[in-house]
């Protein structure tokens, strides 16, 4: 089995609570001692370091969520001194400020051990060509792949976001085996690799890929490898926390095995906060070990996922997160129902004569909520067969009534139609919130 850095990776659970206990104790003083928005918050509940003796006090610490980073814009939350710190990241917003992340180099070198550690699980090796289709820049996921390739000794092609013809002439030139990117991109690279009669395997040599940075399902992995003849492993991270490596599955698809030597993860109630046990769905929250520049404590993610502990066959022994189905700020609640984009995807990809690529319209019509889903039609159907594309519309009306619990019109249009994204897809129009 191939490992980045085996002895942490198969660190017994054992060793794992102690050096996490260990970390936790030591990060704790560090950011009441530095990160004047926590301590007030430790304050406010009479806590001192000094109550918090392992990992299993973490219950007994404050929240921390993302309007606190936006209150203290723009270094407010950072722990180490403006000397220390050597990179800025931060993660857009559609209201509001930037949240802004800070990295001192210790940070950084953290970070791309743990991509490093994510590419080996996804087949790289000293002797790969990583192509990394993130966008760089304030956005950590090209910046963080690319250091984790070099870290672990590979060849990195810094091909950004952008320009899809000239980065299929790259991957195909320079014998990529390993790519980075949105599941939605490596979709429409798909595509267009197809389109210039490419030939996976001949013509286009990877092997693998880590994408992350939207939602995805399994049946959308499950394309992917089909039709590019790859291993598509699931890769989280969020600036906040770390890019992406936070966490990254491997060839076994058991959940995507968490850094938690650095990363220590829960998963509370929605609703009341509480935290769950392993196998319940919630909020995602995150708490940084090591981190020096912004460390977090309990961040409250908005992701919504669940945690196992089974056991791997690839011998890691890190707990694993499930896939994310969605977003807490980007649910759609629609008449009542809670709908996830995730949800949508997988009816899509369930049903041959239409092409995972969608969007979806929601509105408030005589305070009615309405939604409608434009889907593309696979090329190898006609829009003029009309008979035949109703069967479809109504066949999909059906299975989305069924899997999401609401209505939605079902809008079926020409391949090519919905508007193609090189970076994250842009799945929803709301209209109510205009």
């Amino acid at each position: 089995m191939q490992y980045f850095q085996p002895e942490i990776e198969t660190m017994s659970v054992a060793e794992k609570k102690e050096l996490q206990s260990e970390r936790l104790v030591r990060m704790v003083k560090y950011v009441y001692d530095n990160q004047l928005p926590y301590r007030a918050k430790m304050d406010a509940i009479k806590l001192k370091p000094s109550d918090i003796k392992s990992i299993d006090d973490i219950y007994k610490l404050p929240y921390t969520v993302k309007q606190d980073l936006r209150d203290a814009y723009p270094f407010g939350m950072m722990a180490a001194p403006r000397r220390d710190l050597v990179r800025l990241h931060a993660s857009s917003a559609t209201t509001g400020k930037l949240t802004v992340a800070g990295y001192t180099q210790k940070d950084i070198d953290i970070w791309a051990e743990c991509a490093a550690r994510s590419l080996v699980m996804a087949g790289a090796d000293k002797e790969s060509v990583v192509h990394v289709a993130y966008g760089y820049g304030l956005f950590t996921g090209g910046l963080g792949m690319h250091y984790g390739a070099e870290k672990m000794g590979a060849v990195v092609v810094p091909a950004s976001a952008g320009n899809t013809q000239k980065q299929i002439q790259l991957i195909a030139d320079f014998g990529a085996d390993i790519i980075c990117c949105t599941p939605s991109y490596i979709i429409y690279l798909a595509d267009e690799i197809e389109k210039l009669g490419l030939k996976p395997g001949v013509d286009i040599k990877l092997k693998g890929g880590v994408f992350g940075a939207e939602a995805w399902s399994e049946g959308m992995r499950e394309t992917i490898e089909k039709r590019l003849g790859i291993r598509a492993c699931d890769i989280y991270g969020l600036s906040e926390i770390a890019g992406p490596g936070v966490a990254c599955d491997c060839q076994f698809k058991t959940g995507m095995h968490i850094q938690d030597d650095h990363f220590y993860p829960e998963i509370v109630d929605v609703d009341t906060l509480e935290p769950l046990p392993y196998g319940e769905s919630g909020e995602l929250v995150f708490t940084t070990l090591t981190k020096e520049g912004m460390p977090l404590i309990r961040y409250r993610t908005r992701d919504i996922a669940s945690l196992n502990n089974a056991p791997c066959p690839c011998g890691r022994t890190s707990v694993k997160l499930n896939k994310i189905t969605g977003r807490s700020d980007d649910m759609l609640i629609i008449r009542g129902v809670n709908v996830f984009p995730s949800q949508i995807e997988s009816v899509l990809l369930k049903n041959t004569d239409v092409a995972p690529h969608y969007h979806i319209n929601v509105d408030r019509v005589n305070n009615l909520d309405t939604m409608e889903i434009v889907v593309e039609l696979s090329p190898s159907v006609s829009v003029d067969e009309v008979a035949h594309v109703e069967e479809i519309r109504r066949k999909l009306s059906s299975d989305m009534a069924s899997a999401l619990s609401v209505s939605a019109k079902i809008t079926l249009v020409s391949p090519g139609t919905v508007a193609r994204s090189e970076g994250k897809a842009k799945r929803i129009t709301d209209k109510r919130k205009l």
